[in-house]
């Protein structure tokens, strides 16, 4: 009615209403009435905005690579962001222009000469590995670039989504990782093998080493044996010559014991027959007939008539007869 209206934003809208070109008010979620046909009303959003970039860039080998990301920013200084673009929004709070594509456009650009001067720096494979860096380098330029701060706006953060190379150019780079990728398999194929070959001949040699090692000690061992037995055999040998001397020795002693027992029993055997000599050499010079009758037998009448019938045989040339009576040899073969 009479062209007054009524508006009203929320928190995070900064406003600025002009009255015939002249401000009016300006803050954080106003509302409030105003006249429709004099009035210019501008909402500069205060929240953080995403824009999303993508574009080309050639490296240092001449290939192209296209960078993919965001940008997140927010409105630091609305009043100096109203003066340079076109914010005005109609009764409704609807905005007039799409001024915000000039932002992502400025954005856009900022990030691209940023970024420029690094890819044109790296050869294909080291940009495709440079995500982080080229986020570093992106928002080093946009936090020292001269036209995004006359915007009154700040970069928050940058995330690189991707980093790819032609499509042609990644097939090429796919079939060289792949082939890489084959060979380092093969490599690492070659290598377990000539791992196992490796362990295999250490184990070997070991095997070896210990059956050197084995054998040296046994040879050891029967050359320790050897010396043992040579020793046991010098030993017993010199116990045997010991023993031989001293059974030559013994032998001599009893050779000696011998000799001088049988010098001793010659001795006595000289000395019994001396004495026997001496004793018997009275009754050598006489006859057998008084030794007869002398001994102890002397005196028996059958040893007398022994002697008396042998010298009858003795003198049988000389007898012409003899008369022997039974009772005489019955006296004689009578037991005293």
């Amino acid at each position: 009615m009479f062209g007054i209206n009524y508006i009203k934003f929320d928190a995070m809208t900064y406003v600025l209403h002009y009255a015939d070109g002249k401000l009016q008010k300006e803050g954080r979620g106003l509302s409030f009435y105003y006249l429709g046909y004099k009035s210019t009303i501008v909402a500069i959003p205060l929240g953080s905005n995403d824009v999303e970039f993508y574009f080309n860039e050639s490296t240092r080998d001449f290939q192209t690579v296209s960078i993919q990301g965001q940008i997140t920013y927010k409105v630091v200084d609305p009043k100096q962001l109203s003066e340079l673009l076109n914010f005005t929004v109609n009764s409704k709070g609807n905005y007039k222009t799409n001024d915000f594509e000039k932002i992502t456009q400025r954005l856009t650009n900022e990030a691209q000469t940023a970024t420029s001067a690094l890819i044109q720096g790296l050869i294909l494979k080291e940009a495709l590995r440079s995500a982080k860096k080229i986020e570093e380098t992106i928002k080093n330029g946009l936090q020292t670039s001269e036209a995004i701060k006359i915007l009154g706006i700040e970069a928050l953060s940058i995330n690189i989504t991707a980093v790819k190379a032609t499509p042609d150019m990644e097939r090429a780079l796919e079939a060289e990782t792949r082939e890489s990728v084959q060979q380092e398999a093969d490599e690492a194929t070659y290598n377990r093998r000539n791992f196992a070959v490796e362990q295999e001949r250490r184990i070997k040699e070991t095997e070896l080493n210990t059956e050197v090692a084995i054998e040296e000690k046994r040879k050891r061992i029967v050359e320790k044996q050897m010396e043992t037995q040579f020793l046991t055999e010098e030993n017993q040998k010199k116990l045997n010559e010991m023993k031989m001397a001293s059974s030559i020795a013994l032998e001599q002693q009893k050779s000696q014991l011998i000799d001088l027992k049988v010098a001793n029993s010659k001795k006595e055997a000289d000395s019994e027959s001396y004495k026997l000599a001496v004793m018997l050499k009275p009754y050598q010079e006489m006859d057998w007939k008084t030794l007869m009758a002398i001994g102890k037998d002397g005196t028996d009448p059958r040893a007398n008539i022994a002697i008396a019938f042998r010298e009858f045989a003795e003198n049988s040339d000389r007898i012409s007869s003899l008369n022997i009576s039974p009772d005489l040899l019955n006296n004689l073969l009578k037991d005293r």
